[in-house]
């Protein structure tokens, strides 16, 4: 089949959903290719680069309709593009199919198929397929980069010849996808990242990435992600105001705030409001990444950039991913072809528009003339639920004492019940072995004993406990080694010597790959 791209006609739109490296892997399936001329021109994709990959390179987006089966598009269609929409065709865009049933009832009613990439279920088998979180990722990332152009100091703090420069310190709200990125890009410039989500699982993801956790003195507990899709849920009015006293107490020391809090098919959820706005510092900045569905602030414009009168610089643009056309275009157009990929199981070119397949029916809203939105919930839960953690029980000083008596008193049978074996084997052995034989035995199991003793307990600060056991090991050889090497024995002495040697190398090589690994989670 023939896959068509269209050039985005939405004022601003830079993306484009097909590249030429797309192209290529679609072939491989069995498709030809076509597209609008200049379709990439703004992502950095000449029409040479095209015709170069493989692609018919189409005058128009009449042609381009006529000529292809599959469509494939960034933004929804517009009321020009619905019209060259034919019976059996397949559309795949964003389509937000819940905000617009007329565009959907249009759509349908031209007897087209439409595949929702914003639709996609959020299960592992569809990850490669999710193009709500590729989007989401660059526009966390392009975040921090407007904040940074419109910030006038470093993210990183800085010791100079001119004086002291204090590390900015960022507050990202919300840590989907878009909050992830921002607090990697935040943490990798080397700012002072605090974070706060309503989802409780989320606390480990963002202290691993070397941000702050925000915790709220609050009891109630919130919804799991995974009975939301591992989207955030509405919270209580409760919750809601032990929220914003959190973020009126951070307010006076944040340089810059990312808020990314969005609930599926509501508005955005006012989180930073216009008194916390006054309290922060000249110079402060906020982007507003929910800026499209009313902004997480209250003073947000979505599209501009506003300056408040205490200088605080407010961002509330809504097309970040744009902003970065050639990177957004190349991670959606796989998505695109991942999406493609599961139509065309047989590789051989032909659709294979399945619905019993839990993916492809999610993703599909109109289908053979009828709406299929809303679709079913997937059988596979988005994400495993959150198994609860049991708290831990603070002892009183009465049952510390009793835990410790009751301890010693275990080891204290242990200790005596291992003597008692080691002097009932030695007695055993000493019934028929020779006297000679028994002093040297015995010399052997009191130096088992303290060699273990010793080995066990060294320290592994700066190894891992396996490698420590064997560094301590390998200096008792040593040890034992330079012990004999004065013997009058040629033989002794070069077997003593291979073993410092041999020893030698297995000490130092610890140290060596330990500065290494050291190494790897040091800044340089």
């Amino acid at each position: 089949m023939k896959i068509g791209a269209l050039k985005e006609i939405f004022e601003g739109e830079n993306r484009v959903a097909m590249t030429p490296d797309s192209a290529l892997q679609l072939v491989k399936l069995g498709h030809t290719c076509v597209i609008e001329s200049g379709a990439g021109a703004k992502a950095g994709f000449s029409d040479a680069t095209y015709e170069k990959a493989g692609v018919t390179v189409l005058p128009t987006a009449q042609a381009v309709s006529e000529a292809a089966d599959v469509l494939v598009k960034v933004r929804g269609p517009e009321a020009s593009e619905v019209a060259l929409l034919r019976q059996g065709q397949t559309l795949i865009s964003f389509f937000w199919p819940a905000q617009n049933a007329d565009l959907l009832e249009a759509v349908n009613a031209r007897g087209a198929t439409v595949v929702a990439m914003d639709m996609v279920p959020r299960i592992s088998r569809a990850q490669k397929m999710d193009a709500l979180s590729s989007m989401a990722n660059i526009a966390g990332y392009r975040a921090v980069i407007e904040a940074g152009n419109n910030f006038g100091r470093f993210f990183t703090g800085q010791v100079t010849a001119a004086g002291k420069v204090p590390p900015a310190k960022v507050l990202v709200v919300g840590a989907g996808v878009a909050g992830l990125a921002a607090i990697g890009t935040s943490t990798s410039l080397g700012a002072i990242t605090y974070a706060f989500d309503v989802r409780p699982e989320v606390a480990e993801q963002i202290e691993s990435m070397g941000a702050e956790f925000v915790y709220l003195d609050f009891s109630e507990t919130q919804i799991d992600g995974a009975a939301t899709g591992g989207y955030a849920a509405p919270s209580s009015p409760e919750f809601r105001e032990a929220q914003l006293k959190k973020f009126r107490e951070l307010a006076p020391e944040i340089d810059i705030v990312i808020t990314t809090a969005l609930i599926p098919g509501r508005p955005a959820p006012k989180l930073w409001t216009e008194d916390m706005v006054q309290m922060m510092k000249p110079g402060s900045v906020i982007v507003d990444l929910a800026a499209e569905r009313g902004g997480n602030c209250d003073l947000t414009i979505p599209d501009e950039k506003i300056v408040t009168e205490n200088g605080v610089t407010i961002v509330g643009y809504t097309d970040f991913p744009s902003r970065m056309a050639a990177q957004a275009s190349t991670l959606y157009s796989t998505n695109i072809r991942h999406m493609l990929t599961d139509l065309t199981p047989k590789k051989d070119g032909v659709i294979d528009h399945n619905m019993e397949d839990d993916v492809i029916r999610g993703a599909t809203v109109t289908h053979e003339g009828a709406i299929t939105f809303p679709p079913p919930p997937p059988k596979i839960q988005a994400i495993a639920a959150q198994k609860p953690k049991e708290k831990v029980k603070e002892l009183t000083p009465e049952e510390k004492r009793a835990k410790e008596a009751a301890e010693f008193k275990a080891q204290t049978r242990t200790q005596f019940t291992v003597l008692g074996v080691s002097a009932a084997l030695l007695l055993a052995v000493g019934l028929v072995a020779p006297a000679s034989f028994m002093q040297h035995f015995i010399v052997f199991v009191l130096a088992c004993f303290v060699g273990f003793q010793i080995i066990w307990n060294v320290a592994h600060s700066l190894h891992t406990p396996l490698m420590a056991i064997t560094n301590a090991i390998s200096s008792i050889i040593i040890l034992g080694a330079l012990m004999q090497i004065g013997s009058g024995s040629w033989l002794v002495i070069v077997l003593a010597g291979l073993s410092v040697f041999m020893a030698g190398i297995n000490i130092f090589g610890g140290f060596m790959v330990t500065r290494r690994m050291l190494a790897m989670f040091q800044k340089s």
